[in-house]
């Protein structure tokens, strides 16, 4: 009787161990939308990333799944507790995120670039002219005239029959004389007659050549001024102008390294968005993202810089001692060598890696 008894439950868990009950349970990965390597198509986690971690779920033998987490800090503090088996997305490798958890082997190569408005529309020299600044210096300049003309229109206008005038008809014809004077020295046959207005005349010539001067001199810096406003060729051009990175990045702290001044948003589109609003000048983040962005969107016109700053790796995030990690390293190898990692970057990048 015992020995039917241990037969049968020998039998028993032979049926156990060939039944999905003896399977390894799925594997549960954090992640964020990040395209192209992390995001949501149609309800279904999708992108580099992703596709790299289900070839790997494939090498293991196990079923994945993927939990979308609203922010970055919110996707890492899920592994570091151990609320989930792994993360993936564009997740750097750093000294500082070692300490808290492992990685793997790196996924990526990437690095921090530099995305910018690109409205070569042909209509900046306009824009650089009709400026808040010449607006001012013509204003002044055209004032200056008038109350010129007016002041000699007052010594002159019972002495010079040009200046004989009443009214409206008094005033054109009075800065048409000052405008005369400064730009062509004045008409021969409407010289002033008064003594007083002879020197004020005499005031005016000398000092058209110091109000000429300052006009020109002052376009031409803003319109300089303008023109380096618009070419931007490395990141120590961006001083001044509306620079914005997430918070909690590594962007973030190559900025703050820098002392370039920006301000930090939650996520990419929310930066995005305002970069197409025209309330930001450049988006410093990750290069391939950008890259992504700029490529799938015609509106606005946009350039990244050819320049990567910093280039980092980034890597699958797991928790600290976690067995996983030594077998997602075997797999990646694996995948380099049959080409499939080769492909995947190649179908989301346009290029092969190395």
């Amino acid at each position: 009787m015992k020995y039917a008894l241990r037969l049968l439950a020998s039998f028993f868990l032979i049926i156990i161990s060939n039944s999905g009950f003896a399977q390894e349970p799925p594997l549960t990965f954090a992640t964020v939308e990040r395209p192209p390597f992390a995001f949501l198509d149609n309800g279904e986690a999708a992108g580099f990333s992703i596709e790299l971690t289900k070839a790997i779920a494939d090498q293991l033998g196990r079923e994945i799944s993927f939990e979308f987490y609203g922010s970055f800090p919110d996707m890492l503090s899920s592994v570091q507790n151990g609320e989930r088996d792994a993360a993936v997305a564009n997740i750097s490798i750093t000294a500082d995120r070692e300490l808290l958890m492992d990685f793997s082997h790196p996924i990526f190569e990437g690095g921090i670039g530099v995305l910018l408005r690109d409205d070569n529309s042909g209509g900046s020299f306009l824009s650089a002219l009709f400026t808040r600044d010449i607006l001012f210096v013509v204003l002044g300049a055209l004032g200056l005239l008038f109350g010129s003309g007016v002041v000699m229109w007052l010594m002159e206008r019972r002495a010079q029959p040009y200046f004989d005038r009443k009214g409206g008809d008094a005033l054109f014809h009075s800065f048409w004389w000052a405008l005369n004077l400064v730009v062509n020295g004045g008409f021969e046959e409407r010289v002033p007659q008064t003594r007083p207005g002879r020197a004020f005349a005499v005031v005016l010539v000398v000092s058209s050549l110091f109000i000429v001067s300052i006009f020109v001199a002052t376009i031409t810096s803003t319109m300089t001024v303008e023109a380096l406003h618009e070419n931007v060729e490395s990141i120590n051009d961006l001083e001044g102008r509306r620079v914005a990175t997430v918070e909690n990045s590594t962007s973030a702290a190559f900025l703050n390294a820098r002392d370039l001044p920006h301000v930090t948003y939650g996520s990419p589109d929310e930066m995005f968005q305002l970069l197409e609003n025209d309330n930001l000048d450049a988006i410093v983040f990750d290069a391939p993202i950008l890259s992504y962005y700029s490529n799938t969107h015609t509106e606005p016109a946009t350039r990244l810089l050819p320049r990567i700053y910093r280039r980092e790796n980034y890597g699958i995030a797991l928790p600290n001692s976690s067995p996983l990690g030594e077998q997602i390293n075997q797999s990646l190898l694996r995948l380099r060598e049959d080409g499939t990692y080769d492909e995947l970057v190649t179908k989301w990048f346009g290029r092969a890696s190395g």
